[in-house]
């Protein structure tokens, strides 16, 4: 599948592409500090439902935005915009959405310190979305290990692309709806998870109450805006705030070990991460006469 994609696609057709990309993350980054945080995680949730064809940026009545994964949380579309919009002055008509958002995810993790990695590049455009799909194959923050080792094979990715990949919670957020269940009520006990750190819980419950805003948020790393390792000593030490995260050590021997090794070696976290991108990316991508180059990405042409 990764011989349909290279890292040299637009070298002729639209040399300044990850320039320009570049300039106008920069510039969002001064308004929104979150928006590197925001394009990973768009990124993300295009390659797992349907593969990477930027068919979460479509706006449909029963599109990809409507899912329960992306709606009211999946943020930075405008952001998108923006870059297509200059991508589209540059090099009219040659660049896909789907490779816009796979440089943008690139580029975001640079900016906030973290690896840069050879994008490979190719992909065209989804004609339409999936909010069924979106709704099934995007793992939820409550999952368990196994359904999380489940979600990532399925997308051809092994349980330590997984927990790789799992870093990228080093930068961002995440909403109280994501995570009250873990304060209050894991898995229907009506108790908070054993596993929370007890001083954590409290000041979560803090920002977080019972019945509270769910749109509320709090960081998921202590260093929300420097992509770096901390996130795994966080887990480590019971402070991850997602489910999702803090299974990653209490439910695995095998797991259990790679998160403390990524926790002690941020070199070789950052290597593990570019490689798993880069799988990630090849995730179905469109290509040759398939899907099409969009004018804009909220709509086919």
């Amino acid at each position: 599948m990764s011989a349909t994609l290279s890292p040299t696609f637009y070298d002729d057709s639209c040399p300044d592409l990850k320039w320009i990309v570049d300039s106008v993350l920069q510039a969002a980054l001064l308004k929104d500090p979150r928006i590197g945080a925001k394009l990973l995680r768009m990124h993300f949730h295009d390659c797992f439902v349907q593969g990477c064809d930027a068919s979460v940026l479509l706006d449909e009545a029963q599109g990809e935005k409507t899912a329960q994964p992306n709606l009211n949380s999946l943020m930075g579309f405008d952001v998108v915009d923006s870059i297509k919009s200059a991508v589209e002055s540059a090099c009219p008509g040659i660049v896909s959405c789907a490779d816009i958002l796979a440089v943008a995810a690139e580029v975001s993790v640079v900016l906030a310190g973290g690896p840069s990695w050879k994008v490979l590049l190719g992909r065209r455009d989804s004609l339409t979305g999936s909010k069924r799909l979106a709704n099934r194959d995007i793992p939820p923050p409550t999952s368990t290990f196994s359904q999380l080792v489940k979600a990532f094979k399925k997308k051809g990715l092994s349980a330590e692309d997984m927990i790789v990949l799992s870093g990228g919670h080093t930068i961002g957020a995440s909403r109280c709806a994501s995570f009250t269940q873990r304060l209050y009520n894991q898995s229907g006990s009506f108790q908070a998870d054993p596993t929370i750190e007890k001083r954590y819980l409290f000041n979560l419950q803090q920002v977080c109450p019972r019945n509270g805003d769910g749109n509320v948020t709090q960081s998921l790393d202590f260093s929300p805006r420097s992509f770096d390792n901390n996130y795994y000593k966080l887990v480590v030490s019971n402070l991850g705030l997602l489910n999702s995260d803090q299974v990653l050590t209490t439910q695995s021997q095998g797991s259990a070990a790679l998160v403390s090794a990524l926790s002690r070696d941020q070199t070789s976290f950052f290597n593990r991460f570019a490689v798993s991108m880069v799988k990630m990316g090849n995730i179905s991508p469109l290509v040759g006469n398939k899907g099409e180059i969009r004018n804009k990405c909220r709509y086919r042409n």
